[in-house]
């Protein structure tokens, strides 16, 4: 989880991530990385009392969602490694599908805001709402198999998530394009699941600040991709969705 001045939403964020998780009832454990904050961000997460979900805070001084979520990732060791923002705009109460999906088959599960069961309330501004069509619009160029990148909440098989992190060279909003745009020239199987997303006050993303800087790091990642040839997507066969994955989870050998 990509932190800069959280103070504020850590405490009930971290409740709430740590109970999901636990009902998994599989080992795991939460990544909070502090990407340069000047508030108590730090101290909340050393302070969170412990449980059965431990929490381990990093530190990211090169400022950027993109940057935080690569130190996460790149520390982990876990067969499954995902993210998701602080302010769990995103409900986290599908966890046990995700889980089940990837131990199925699928090499990553995103959340989309664009699938036609999510459930989407919004207070964006008309100005944010066209600058989000044009913006998907922009990475088609990029990413051509999923229809809505910009959702925090994404889970890969551990292995391949570090292998495609580790040459992120985009910082900012748009990492989520270069990430999947890497996966997908891969041939990773990608699955997109539906999500229930709550409009947050308090968003650090700008239309007016970071906007302009978004479109031009698209356009930078399909420069660096250019030459990159586009892998088929291997098929998922027969992904099982049962009703209690935890024993074949645990079975696959999860690791925090």
């Amino acid at each position: 989880m990509p932190a800069f001045n959280e103070e504020h939403r850590l405490p009930d964020t971290l409740v709430g991530l740590r109970r999901a998780l636990g009902e998994l009832g599989v080992p795991c454990r939460v990544t909070v990385v502090d990407n340069a904050s000047i508030d108590d961000t730090a101290g909340i997460v050393a302070g969170a009392p412990s449980g059965a979900v431990p929490i381990r805070l990093l530190h990211c001084a090169e400022r950027g969602k993109g940057y935080a979520v690569r130190s996460g990732v790149l520390a982990s060791d876990a067969r499954y490694v995902g993210f998701c923002d602080a302010d769990l705009a995103t409900s986290v109460d599908d966890l046990e599908q995700v889980l089940t999906l990837l131990a199925g088959g699928a090499d990553a599960v995103v959340g989309s805001r664009a699938h036609p069961d999510s459930v989407v309330e919004e207070r964006h501004s008309p100005l944010r709402r066209w600058g989000a069509v044009a913006f998907r619009g922009a990475v088609r160029q990029v990413v051509r198999t999923v229809s809505e990148t910009q959702c925090g909440y994404k889970f890969f098989r551990g292995d391949l998530a570090r292998r495609v992190f580790e040459p992120l060279c985009c910082g900012g909003f748009a990492f989520d394009v270069e990430v999947l745009g890497r996966m997908e020239r891969l041939g990773a199987r990608v699955v997109e699941i539906p999500v229930n997303w709550v409009d947050v006050p308090g968003s650090r993303f700008s239309t007016v600040r970071h906007g302009w800087q978004s479109f031009f790091d698209v356009a930078s990642i399909a420069w660096r991709l250019r030459r990159v040839e586009i892998a088929p997507a291997l098929p998922i066969v027969g992904l099982p969705l049962p009703q209690d994955v935890t024993g074949g989870a645990a079975a696959a050998g999860l690791r925090p």
